[in-house]
């Protein structure tokens, strides 16, 4: 009887290892959530998607980026923020898509 609750036991236990593996594969889906992750960018930015940054909101975060002179600020239909800005003594168009990433082009 003992061997046969521990049995029960052991293959009751290692179940567990299971279900506490989760896949953490990264996605380049454009309809993931944003998520704040500063450090690390989005291979397929600016990722097209809703954008919740207002126009102030946008250029702010272009201009803390390190971009100055922020003009022509639009959002696309796209819902990516396109503008023209310099950054280093180039001129360059920067875009911002809705999970805050920040592209120049």
């Amino acid at each position: 009887m003992k061997k046969l609750l521990f049995a029960v036991a052991l293959v009751g236990a290692s179940t567990f290892g299971a279900f506490a593996q989760t896949a953490t594969t990264p996605t380049t889906d454009g309809d993931t959530l944003a998520v704040a992750t500063p450090d690390t960018k989005n291979a397929t930015a600016p990722v097209e998607g809703a954008n919740s940054f207002t126009e102030d909101q946008a250029k702010e975060r272009i201009t803390e980026a390190g971009y100055t002179g922020v003009t022509d600020l639009v959002l696309d239909d796209k819902g990516v923020w396109q503008a023209k800005a310099t950054k280093d003594g180039k001129a360059v168009s920067v875009a911002l898509d809705y999970q805050g990433n920040i592209v120049a082009k």
